[in-house]
């Protein structure tokens, strides 16, 4: 038998520094980005890999499917708006949906830690199977890990998903053209901030809940009615300005958003001026970012608002004629700064 060779690593950094890095940074942002260019994709290369998009789309047997998979390693378990069972259905969901599929299947991969209570694995299932239920989803499939005590941190779970492409469309950053408007769904730094809140036992003026929801019923009327939506972005981990800057390389387009059009709770901006963080940065687990052709974006902003989790819709920015992959941000006084990506993330274990 012949002995596997190693593939070629692209890395300005030998192997064994990088989850060094990691501990420090909490994984996310530009090393994230940096770990998917220069490890993952040279060892996994492929056609879906290469979409750089929330799932792959794949064609089986004459039909398009969705399929994505992410891991939740949230703490703590419970949250305001939510727990780990909530986030992890939603999270695949909202996966599946980004790429412009309706959600059908998941399953789920559960590390137990020896000494977990009974009590909160109900919990955290019945949370599960009331998530699933509500975005249409079955969960048809799954596996169960015990690890020993102080090895798993309570539980950790696995989710992958797929779905079903109704529609003759393709959705995804290198979509996104010159002109298009920016659409989100929502007030943002919900997320982020109940995280924090129970994680820090902090009370800040007026309760903040996470805004974790699925997804997949507005994507799908926008598509229902014929929008031309060209890319879909949940705004999890890394926030808004991860979604634009990580969109905006893969499309080598310019992007500027209008600081004084996105909505941020009052409570939610307070918290974040307390604890010195950008709320552009913080994460979501119910938002997401369109990009559309502007003759389509009001009629995008309608739909949208007829649903309860979208209601608060609002358009941004605009897709404009600039450098390649950058992101600006006018302020309040009209001030125009560069929205770059973090080296790390403000807040590490939020899903």
């Amino acid at each position: 038998m012949s002995t596997p060779q190693p593939f070629a690593l692209n890395c300005p950094l030998p192997i064994a520094d990088y989850p060094h890095i990691l501990m420090a940074h909490g994984g996310g942002g530009r090393l994230t980005q940096q770990l998917i260019d220069r490890v993952f994709r040279p060892a996994f290369k492929s056609a879906g890999l290469d979409q750089e998009h929330d799932g792959a789309v794949l064609e089986v047997g004459g039909q398009r499917i969705a399929f994505s998979t992410d891991s939740y390693v949230v703490k703590p378990l419970f949250f305001p708006g939510g727990d780990i069972g909530t986030l992890a259905i939603n999270g695949t969901v909202n996966d599946l949906a980004m790429c412009g599929a309706r959600p059908r299947w998941i399953s789920a991969g559960f590390i137990l830690e020896e000494g977990l209570p009974m009590e909160t694995l109900v919990r955290v299932v019945t949370s599960m199977k009331q998530a699933a239920e509500q975005a249409g989803v079955q969960l048809v499939t799954g596996d169960t890990k015990v690890v020993d005590k102080g090895k798993g941190d309570g539980l950790f779970v696995n989710t992958a998903g797929i779905g079903v492409l109704e529609y003759p469309v393709t959705i995804g950053p290198r979509q996104v053209q010159l002109g298009d408007v920016i659409l989100i769904s929502g007030d943002l730094g919900r997320h982020g901030m109940a995280i924090m809140s129970a994680r820090e036992g902090l009370e800040f003026d007026g309760a903040i809940e996470s805004d974790c929801a699925p997804l997949a019923a507005p994507v799908m009327d926008l598509l229902k009615v014929g929008i031309q939506v060209h890319c879909l972005r949940d705004l999890t981990r890394g926030g808004l300005a991860s979604a634009l800057n990580e969109v905006a390389t893969s499309a080598q387009l310019a992007m500027e958003v209008d600081e004084t059009a996105i909505p941020v709770r009052e409570e939610v901006q307070g918290a974040c001026e307390i604890l010195g963080l950008d709320p552009l940065y913080v994460a979501n687990e119910g938002r997401m970012a369109v990009w559309v052709a502007a003759a389509d974006a009001e009629r995008a902003l309608h739909v949208l608002r007829a649903h309860p989790q979208t209601a608060g819709a609002c358009a941004i920015g605009q897709v404009i004629t600039g450098s390649g992959g950058m992101v600006t941000r006018k302020s309040r006084i009209g001030a125009r700064r560069i929205l770059d990506l973090l080296s790390g993330e403000q807040l590490p274990r939020i899903c």
